[in-house]
């Protein structure tokens, strides 16, 4: 017996380390403006918003839509399009290996959700960017989604809502992405000819090819606050 075993207790055992109980992972969050480590139940019950400095931390698109939209009679829209590699890409990687990679890393199949569902009681069609998967870039897909959001709302006449998160146009889509500006914009043009209201939210980041298209074309525009917005510039292009 050891010296410390002979100093410790007899109901005080050592426990194997293996045994041993580490703080699960995820628990804290950093925040990037102020640097307050906060406890995420204490962040997610504040909407994502600092409660030191009311920062508007960047979260999912599934978890904006559970905030935005009533629990019941949710319904997801164009989830079964899928991206493809029509140009065969290739920089540093290949543009598929990109794709499998951004989709393991969020469970999502592309850039953008799109969900029907009611905010209070009333119908809405929202699109979210899921900044999360390359960058919230807008290819075919992305733009894709959003016309078929964008004709359901036309045709249910309720409004449309889109939240931007994103780097703008798709450089792994070359002029396939930038159609995609023309696409969705001539949709919005649409729901104005019908009078129905489209509400643009800009969150952190919104700039490209979205900026320069759909995000500042709504009949009202709101930004999160100190949301970095623009249309080019060093960030955009890395």
């Amino acid at each position: 017996m050891s010296w410390l075993d002979k100093l410790l207790p007899p109901k005080i055992q050592q426990t194997d380390p293996s045994q041993r109980k580490g703080i699960p992972e995820g628990l804290w969050i950093k925040c990037p403006a102020c640097e307050s480590v906060l406890y995420r139940t204490d962040i997610e019950a504040n909407l994502h918003v600092c409660p030191k400095c009311d920062h508007h931390m960047r979260i999912g698109a599934r978890a904006r839509l559970e905030a935005l939209l009533d629990a019941e009679g949710r319904y997801e829209m164009g989830q079964e399009i899928v991206p493809v590699d029509a140009l065969k890409f290739k920089d540093t990687k290949k543009y598929p290996d990109r794709i499998k990679a951004a989709m393991d890393d969020t469970g999502e199949t592309d850039a953008m959700v799109v969900m029907g569902g009611a905010i209070h009681a009333l119908p809405v069609v929202v699109a979210c960017f899921e900044f999360e998967f390359m960058g919230g870039s807008m290819g075919s897909v992305v733009g894709e989604r959003f016309t078929r959001g964008a004709q359901t709302a036309l045709e249910q006449k309720v409004p449309f809502i889109c939240v931007s998160a994103t780097g703008g146009a798709r450089m792994q889509e070359s002029l396939l992405s930038l159609m995609q500006m023309a696409k969705t914009t001539a949709m919005i043009q649409k729901l104005a000819e019908a009078k129905l209201p489209f509400i643009s939210v800009l969150t952190d980041p919104t700039m490209g090819g979205v900026s320069a298209s759909f995000a500042f074309m709504g009949d009202v525009v709101i930004a999160e606050p100190k949301a970095l917005i623009g249309f080019a510039g060093p960030r955009v292009i890395e």
